[in-house]
């Protein structure tokens, strides 16, 4: 059970109002989302819609930190803290870092080099 109730920010139908509750009171989003249906209609279609948009604008969402895991500071850590038997394993590991920061470094050269970026600088520096 968490301290504070959030939208969720992953799995969510509409504004994920039933699965904070759900995460919030440790229960199945199935059960929260059954339950919301079955008093909308026993209520007569009107209050149960009213009181989930209320809820929606009320309740935060869930903050980014909570939903995505911690970045690790360095390589070194990430590397050395898994508990990896295999040699062919930890190569592909490897590659796969090293891709992924391939890809990062020209992702940052096609942005530098492009012509939008050389009239943006231009034009803040006032030249």
């Amino acid at each position: 059970m968490r301290n504070q109730i959030y939208r969720s920010q992953d799995k969510r139908v509409i504004f994920g109002i039933c699965q904070g509750v759900a995460e919030y009171f440790d229960l199945s989003v199935f059960w929260i989302r059954f339950a919301l249906v079955v008093a909308t209609f026993f209520t007569g279609l009107f209050p149960i819609p009213v009181f989930y948009g209320i809820a929606a604008l009320v309740i935060k969402p869930e903050p980014e930190s909570a939903t995505e895991p911690k970045a690790k500071d360095s390589f070194e850590e990430d590397y050395f803290e898994t508990e990896v038997s295999s040699r062919t394993l930890s190569l592909r590991r490897l590659k796969n870092r090293f891709d992924s920061i391939e890809s990062r470094i020209q992702r940052m050269e096609n942005y530098v080099t492009n012509k939008s970026y050389d009239w943006e600088r231009r034009f803040n520096s006032g030249k």
